[in-house]
């Protein structure tokens, strides 16, 4: 399962931060901030994300952006190392 960034999903909906902080009737400093650590984002906000990047909930990741840095490489890794047997 394909799992992105805010940031990354805002890119791939062709929208800046500020377009996107517009539609979401939200401050473009609030965005940046979510799609740094969405941990503590409002339910209506993400749920207006969803609808204006056209990506389900499922396929979003909400949480701090570092683990999913963390995440993302520990699973490159050992998808590198079942393919070395």
């Amino acid at each position: 399962m394909i799992v992105l960034s805010l940031k990354a999903a805002r890119a791939n909906a062709n929208l800046t931060l500020i377009e996107a902080s517009k539609i979401l009737s939200i401050n473009k400093d609030t965005l940046s901030r979510y799609e740094r650590n969405s941990s503590h984002i409002p339910r209506s906000i993400s749920l207006k994300m969803q609808e204006l990047y056209q990506i389900p909930e499922k396929n979003l990741f909400f949480g701090d952006i570092t683990e999913f840095h963390k995440k993302k490489q520990k699973h490159i890794q050992t998808m590198i190392q079942e393919n070395e047997f």
